[in-house]
């Protein structure tokens, strides 16, 4: 932004108070949740739901555990009129869930708000009018604090004296000062007592009052001190549900959430992946899952993550970020080589799996929401080692010897970065075949076996049909094990110009063609060593195949 445009920008005034509450104070227990993606969500969409797509994100929400769900804005539309009265007519309400609706503060549209709500069980009617010095002077052209307080109490008058026409539903009363972000908080304050002197809510039946940032003008901590401020404030607090229903056009509705809660509030509405105006509403799932990592039951089931996430795209034609928190294809994601070596060790380091959780750059366990391991590990040119170990082995059995990794890992990522692209956890098992297993070029192994007879206690001797620069050769030799012998084969055809250095070897757990890898180091005093392996179902026969990949590797760096 260029210095002269500053000029129309002033900062948001602090609430004052020196003696806030709630830094000092921690999350402890899970709010009342309110989903409102069928009714805010809805709105922000380009192409609104119909009727059979909000019906499927209803089920959806239900599942959750969702029991306070904002279906509408029923007085708004037909569509919305519509699916109210297709719930109640077949019957898909639950016991346990309160329907909600949004209506504005005038009198024809409260009435339609009822005739939408006949025969539901149980119903919150969330009533609003804006109530900020800005909408005061634009919107209402310049209407007074008097004639905004008389239009919310007035509406609630309306919705009280409805309420015995529908003697079969339980109601309760919701009221937004839409706009609270930016409403003087005396002034907030006092049209919430009006609506309440006309509610009169009980102890054991409150009514809820929802403080909208309707938009965000400011930091995460004003908003709590105003949250703060109006529940030290507010009169009979044990008779009110505070409840919050952030925004988030700074980019901090989930920190201005959290911190409200702190402040006192009691309730939380939000969408589903923060769908919403603008830059979107709250994301339920993600203070629910904050909530979860720190061991808090919220009420809310979010195992199935990526089932929520697959029916919220389809019935919005809405796509997550791929860095959304905990709901985007890499937000498990590591492609940096010292964050897949700290991953991978926390992992192998895990022996219970009800165990604390302590794996280095995730905070929560990717399985309990329903994400798979697969994807915690991606390989391009700036991975690391570890990396590419973690996908042989934990997708394909493969447990490379420490010392072998970065061998193994440097070949990859050239891969990748001469492809100039992430690599398939297939491509990299590819490379890997490709690069260090079963290698065959200047020497063959045709056949081998083992002979026990004619020779020492605790020897073996090995005969070996090879190609040698294309040409057949016998090799037998002698010694303590089958390597060792054909090792012996090999020098007393003039082949030996090595010293093996390391064998390992193990048998393949999944996901491989083989039964048994052996991995087998060879080195030449005038060049590095090399690592080979060896697959094969005779975990005998894959050693020796190591053996013979090293040796063909060796003579390709000479």
């Amino acid at each position: 932004m260029k210095p002269q445009s500053l000029k129309k920008y002033r900062p948001f005034p602090p609430v004052g108070l020196p003696d806030r509450q709630w830094p000092e104070k921690s999350i402890t227990r899970s709010p009342i949740w309110c989903s409102v993606d069928l009714r805010d969500g809805n709105q922000a969409l380009a192409v609104p739901m119909n009727v059979t797509q909000k019906l499927e994100l209803f089920e959806l929400l239900v599942k959750i555990g969702f029991t306070q769900i904002e279906i509408g804005f029923p007085s708004a539309s037909q569509t919305e009129f519509e699916f109210v009265r297709k719930l109640v007519d077949d019957g898909l309400i639950p016991e346990n869930v309160e329907l909600q609706c949004l209506v504005q503060a005038r009198e024809h549209l409260i009435r339609r708000t009822f005739e939408a709500i006949e025969g539901v069980p149980r119903a919150i009617v969330h009533l609003y009018n804006s109530t900020s010095p800005l909408q005061r002077r634009i919107t209402f052209g310049d209407a007074s604090r008097e004639q905004i307080r008389d239009m919310a109490v007035d509406g609630a008058a309306l919705v009280k004296e409805l309420v015995p026409s529908l003697p079969d539903t339980e109601i309760n009363l919701e009221y937004s000062p839409e706009s609270f972000s930016d409403t003087e908080l005396e002034f907030a304050l006092e049209v919430c007592h009006g609506v309440m002197d006309v509610w009169q809510p009980g102890e054991k039946t409150p009514m809820i009052l929802n403080l909208p940032a309707t938009v965000e003008w400011t930091t995460a901590n004003i908003h709590a001190d105003q949250i703060e401020w109006f529940c030290r404030n507010i009169k009979q607090r044990d008779r009110v549900h505070i409840s919050l229903h952030t925004h988030n056009d700074r980019g901090t509705g989930t920190a201005a959430t959290e911190l409200g809660l702190l402040a006192g509030a009691d309730r939380v509405e939000g969408t589903l992946f923060g769908n919403g105006e603008r830059t979107g509403n709250l994301d339920i799932a993600t203070v629910a899952l904050n909530m979860n990592s720190h061991g808090i039951d919220t009420g809310l089931d979010f195992s199935d993550l990526s089932g929520a996430r697959e029916v919220y795209e389809r019935c919005t034609q809405m796509s997550v970020p791929d860095r959304h928190p905990y709901a985007g294809d890499l937000v498990f994601t590591a492609f940096s080589g010292s964050h897949q070596d700290a991953i991978k060790k926390g992992m192998d380091l895990r022996q219970d799996e009800n165990g604390p959780w302590e794996v280095p750059y995730l905070t929560i366990d990717p399985a309990d929401i329903g994400r798979s391991y697969e994807a915690i590990i991606r390989i391009n040119s700036q991975s690391g080692k570890g990396g590419v170990a973690y996908i042989l082995d934990r997708e394909y059995g493969f447990d490379l010897p420490k010392a072998m990794q970065p061998h193994v890992g440097g070949r990859i990522y050239s891969l990748a970065d001469k492809l100039g692209r992430e690599l398939s956890n297939e491509e990299i098992r590819q490379a890997f075949f490709d690069e260090f297993v079963n290698i065959e070029h200047t020497l063959v192994l045709s056949d081998y076996e083992l002979d026990h007879h004619d020779v020492d206690p605790g020897q073996v001797r090995c005969r070996a049909q090879i190609q040698y620069d294309g040409k057949s050769r016998e090799a037998t030799g002698v010694g303590n094990g089958p390597i060792n012998a054909f090792v012996n084969a090999l020098e007393d055809l003039e082949l030996k110009d090595f010293k093996l250095s390391d064998y390992r070897s193990h048998a393949i757990r999944h996901g491989s063609d083989a039964d048994s890898a052996a991995y087998i180091l060879l080195e030449k005093e005038d060049c590095a060593g090399i690592w080979g392996c060896g697959v094969d179902p005779s975990i005998e026969l894959a050693g020796v195949k190591a053996l013979v990949s090293a040796w063909n590797l060796l003579r390709r760096m000479d």
